[in-house]
């Protein structure tokens, strides 16, 4: 059992961040003051919450962009919307889960999580992304 859920942990760990944005995961934060309570948060997301497959990885992560947008969580945002990107979600969709967080989240909301995926597309060399036709 144990060696299940820390291989699906590796697994989609690796998927979701294994390339991309530049920057440390809180995974690295956690370990510094807990490693053992750091790997069994990760096996909590990664291994049993991500790696489920009720939905898919992509509607995960498109769920995890809008909800992180509209909490205006941006560092956290910024780290799930290179996840989304690592794991083939559309650019232009994540754009469109962005401006749909201005009904329930205003616009503020709406502009910081704009700034923020522009900068993760422009760390990975994606900048600009094609526009809707």
């Amino acid at each position: 059992m144990n060696n299940d859920i820390n291989r699906r942990t590796q697994e989609t760990a690796a998927k979701l961040f294994g390339k991309g944005i530049k920057m440390e995961p809180p995974y690295q934060m956690w370990r510094q003051f807990d490693k053992e309570l750091a790997n069994d948060l990760s096996r909590h997301i990664t291994g049993n919450l991500y790696s489920r497959t009720v939905l898919t990885i992509q509607e995960r992560q498109y769920a995890a962009c809008a909800m992180l947008a509209s909490l205006r969580a941006t560092a956290e945002f910024k780290l799930h919307v290179n996840a989304a990107l690592n794991v083939g979600c559309d650019p232009r969709k994540i754009t469109e889960i962005i401006f749909q967080a201005s009904t329930y989240a205003g616009m503020p909301a709406v502009n910081e999580a704009l700034e923020a995926y522009r900068e993760v597309l422009k760390e990975r060399g994606e900048w600009p992304i094609a526009p809707i036709e």
